[in-house]
């Protein structure tokens, strides 16, 4: 009994030790990665890229010749025509028709030629739009992961707000109690204290969101034992924005993806053009047929099938021009449209690049003003710190009022979360300006 008690609680043990395994920790690198796997929009556009693989496969397929068969089994009644002694038989007839032969296209302008090349540059157009959507999943879980730091930063504030003022309540009922100081003094602090532990509960929420629209991203069923890790982050004050927004954007023109997509969709245009164009040439194939044929009537008494199928056989191979003279304009408006395509598309190459720059524009002028609101933060929090001390102090002795007290907690508060505000913001914007230079996403 006791062995079995023994191996009961090992079990036991071991199952809890198997939990604890399965919990982590989750880095920014590990979040990014688990997203890409998961994210369902990538997993569209991975779906849509094998499309368009299939598709240049059919464009070089249809290079290649076709051929085709063709069986018949046909019953004639009253007067019919042996197609065999080309003789006609009032009887029934019984006759078999056998038929393989195709064509290959020897020149059609070019046109197949050109469609494997559009197929191609589309293909690679979708591997860098794969590509574009990965990276803006990454910067979308590098922006909730830092709103995850951040909000613990300010619970954390708060919390050392809430405990003390809680700490001030116990100095001020003991005041009171002494008959130092009027009971109104405490039931403000009192007072303070509850709104204090109402914004605590209020940015407890935000933290929770924050953890919430993480692990949507991550496509977690549920965000609970949801845990980051919380890597030291420090900026330092003499800190500078490396680099300008034109030597970024040179960068970025030649590496990002949604320029390279708009690129080799601009390329995909021109060569659907030429096809377009190629429409307007005569088409030449190459025809070829084999066929034979049997019937139940046969000018040689007691043929066989094999042999009559071998006597009848018939093949033959020739060439084919196809002219275009008029064909209701078909060529014509294709290569109009066609024209517009070209248009359109470097339109929306242009569009991408002034978006590229503006979006490099906006990052560097947001980290810039980022930092600067974070070396005024640290002054700020310096001289709020000094002056909280020194209220707390004379409001210690009775010499300021719970209501100047508060105000002095309140803006010590505050200089705390601008800080830290303006410290995430600028180390966000700054891993997009890095991002953009082809650098990884890396906290540290």
């Amino acid at each position: 009994m006791k062995k079995i008690l023994l191996l009961i609680f090992a079990c036991l043990f071991s199952s809890q030790g198997l939990i604890f395994s399965q919990q982590k920790l989750w880095s920014l690198e590990d979040c990014i990665k688990y997203s890409i796997d998961n994210n369902i929009q990538i997993k569209q556009q991975g779906i849509q890229t094998e499309v368009q693989k299939n598709s240049l496969d059919l464009a070089k397929f249809i290079l290649l010749p076709n051929l085709n068969g063709q069986a018949s089994h046909s019953y004639s009644f009253g007067r019919a025509l042996d197609q065999n002694t080309y003789t006609f038989y009032k009887q029934t007839l019984q006759s078999d028709y056998f038929y393989l032969g195709g064509s290959m296209p020897v020149f059609n302008g070019l046109q197949y030629y050109n469609s494997i090349q559009k197929n191609k540059y589309q293909l690679l157009a979708s591997k860098q739009d794969l590509q574009d959507i990965s990276d803006n999943v990454a910067l979308n879980v590098a922006l909730a992961y830092l709103q995850i730091l951040l909000n613990k930063e300010l619970v954390a504030a708060n919390e050392n707000q809430l405990n003390i003022t809680l700490q001030q309540i116990e100095k001020t009922r003991k005041l009171v109690d002494a008959g130092s100081v009027a009971k109104g003094n405490l039931l403000e602090i009192e007072a303070q204290a509850a709104q204090e532990e109402l914004s605590l509960i209020t940015q407890k929420n935000l933290l929770e969101t924050s953890v919430l629209t993480l692990t949507q991203f991550l496509e977690l069923k549920t965000p609970a034992g949801f845990e980051i890790v919380v890597p030291e982050i420090n900026v330092d004050p003499n800190t500078i924005v490396s680099g300008n927004i034109d030597e970024i954007y040179e960068i970025a023109e030649k590496n990002r993806p949604e320029i390279k997509s708009s690129e080799l969709k601009l390329t995909a245009s021109e060569y659907g053009l030429k096809m377009a164009k190629g429409g307007r040439s005569p088409v030449l194939s190459l025809n070829y047929s084999l066929n034979s044929r049997y019937t139940d009537i046969s000018n040689v008494p007691g043929e066989s099938f094999n042999n009559q199928l071998k006597d009848n056989k018939n093949s033959g191979v020739g060439l084919t021009l196809n002219i275009p003279i008029l064909n209701g304009w078909q060529v014509n408006k294709n290569i109009s449209n066609s024209k517009l395509n070209v248009e359109t598309s470097k339109y929306a190459l242009e569009g991408t690049q002034k978006q590229l720059y503006k979006n490099i524009q906006q990052a560097y002028t947001d980290a810039v003003a980022a930092l600067k609101k974070y070396n005024v933060s640290l002054k700020a929090i310096a001289s709020t710190e000094e002056s909280f001390r020194y209220t707390e102090q004379k409001f210690n002795v009775g010499m300021v009022t719970p209501v100047d007290y508060n105000a002095a907690k309140t803006q010590l508060l505050k200089s705390q979360s601008d800080m830290a505000q303006a410290k995430y913001e600028f180390i966000f914007k700054t891993k997009v300006l890095d991002f953009y230079k082809g650098i990884p996403l890396k906290l540290n």
